[in-house]
């Protein structure tokens, strides 16, 4: 299994980028919970779940940062 792409998180709305945020969180839970009971048996799942909350939570950022850009912007 190959990690996602960020390209692919470019395209979500910003309702459908909070959603898969919330949803890549629970997963991590869920993992972490399957960890401590002994059940996890494919442990790579941690690192790719942590690297596409990382993406989306980076273009998240990146759109907050254009937001205020342009709002700063528009004062001036």
């Amino acid at each position: 299994m190959s990690l996602p792409k960020i390209s692919e998180v470019r395209d979500l709305s910003d309702q459908d980028l909070d959603e898969q945020i919330a949803a890549i969180k629970k997963q991590l839970f869920d993992l972490r919970f399957q960890k401590a009971t002994r059940q996890l048996e494919k442990s790579h799942q941690f690192g790719h779940t942590r690297h596409r909350l990382a993406q989306l939570m980076t273009i998240e950022r990146e759109r907050q940062l254009a937001v205020k850009t342009t709002s700063d912007a528009e004062k001036e």
